[in-house]
């Protein structure tokens, strides 16, 4: 007979309803200038018709990437963007009913996967002034719970976690067997990781993606890092092939052109300055210090300036609800300096 799960049924989404078009996109955390173009073409290079038409090898790229990380190949698994990773994880290591443990907000697909598979996702709120209470995670920490996830930093709230935070609610997790997953999408916005756990001790993943910083969001490239028994949980769910050529010849090319690392960690870094001079000169409370995004409070109405700044300027960002003591914000995407100029010159003939 036909049969439809309920729960995907009752699954709320929201997807994107816009279009790139002329539109200098805000919105979505991309790098929006990407990588540069002689760099794009020298990638290209040498594709060939073979290159198309076969399945691709990860093998390959696996050793170039655990090189780079400083381990070994037994420890990474490469997903199709580090949400298929995240995915993977809530599927391998939780329940049906299994309880999940995550800060809000956040990025949704944790939430939405684990109402995909009937978890119960615990969610730990932000203070008013929007910042997070270790104390306050501990405090889920029960000995039913089966998943902890932290992002560092997070999304889209910019905070991250000392080592001694962290540390504290690692100890937490482990004494009360849970597993911990770690997003560090936004890593190298912010150089503090917390790999080490993931290679060194067992019941701990950290997953990343090339999408930001590396410029290759739509190349659909990230990973899983992990201790080796898990590592390979994870990898018994992933489809065959599910990383594609194109992506892993680009992060190869990345990872392995001298300075290419740097030139796109420092477009970043003077463009993020300039918002910030920018934002502190004209009067506006921001909160953000790290990652790609920033929450800026408005002196106007947030949804109006959304839909001006789409329909004037074609430039898209988004509004958020209720943020805290800042009410109802502007959530802006970070890039090089002349993206940030262009949406100040708009930000300031609107927003006033």
């Amino acid at each position: 007979m036909y049969y439809l799960d309920p729960k995907i049924e009752k699954l709320y989404r929201i997807f994107d309803q816009n279009e790139r078009k002329d539109y200098l996109r805000l919105d979505l955390n991309e790098n929006p200038g990407g990588l540069p173009q002689e760099f794009i073409n020298s990638v290209l290079e040498g594709i060939t018709p073979q290159f198309v038409a076969q399945y691709p090898e990860t093998l390959h790229f696996t050793e170039v990437l655990a090189k780079f990380l400083g381990t070994d190949i037994s420890h990474l698994c490469l997903v199709n963007g580090s949400a298929e990773g995240i995915r993977y994880i809530i599927q391998a290591f939780t329940s049906p009913g299994g309880r999940i443990v995550g800060v809000v907000p956040s990025y949704f697909m944790f939430q939405i996967y684990s109402e995909m598979y009937g978890r119960d996702f615990v969610k730990v709120p932000y203070n008013e002034d929007l910042t997070m209470d270790i104390n306050n995670i501990i405090s889920e920490l029960t000995e039913d719970t089966q998943l902890l996830i932290l992002l560092n930093p997070n999304n889209p709230m910019g905070n991250v976690y000392s080592d001694e935070e962290f540390e504290q609610i690692f100890v937490a997790a482990k004494q009360k067997q849970i597993n911990t997953l770690i997003d560090e999408a936004y890593h190298y916005f912010y150089p503090k990781t917390f790999i080490k756990y993931a290679l060194n001790e067992e019941h701990v993943f950290v997953t990343r993606t090339f999408s930001k910083l590396f410029a290759m969001a739509g190349c659909r490239l990230g990973y899983v890092v992990g201790w080796p028994e898990g590592v390979k949980m994870v990898q018994k769910l992933c489809t065959p092939h599910n990383t594609n050529a194109f992506a892993m010849r680009f992060a190869e090319a990345v990872i392995e052109t001298p300075g290419m690392l740097d030139q796109l960690i420092d477009g970043f870094s003077k463009g993020r300055s300039y918002l910030i001079d920018w934002l502190d000169s004209n009067g506006y409370r921001h909160k953000g210090e790290a990652g790609n995004f920033i929450f800026i409070e408005p002196h106007t109405d947030a949804d109006t300036i959304v839909a001006r700044m789409k329909s004037e300027k074609k430039i898209l960002i988004k509004s958020y609800k209720d943020v805290g003591e800042f009410g109802d914000c502007l959530r802006v995407s970070i890039g090089e300096k002349k993206y940030m100029e262009q949406f100040t010159s708009a930000l300031k003939e609107i927003d006033c």
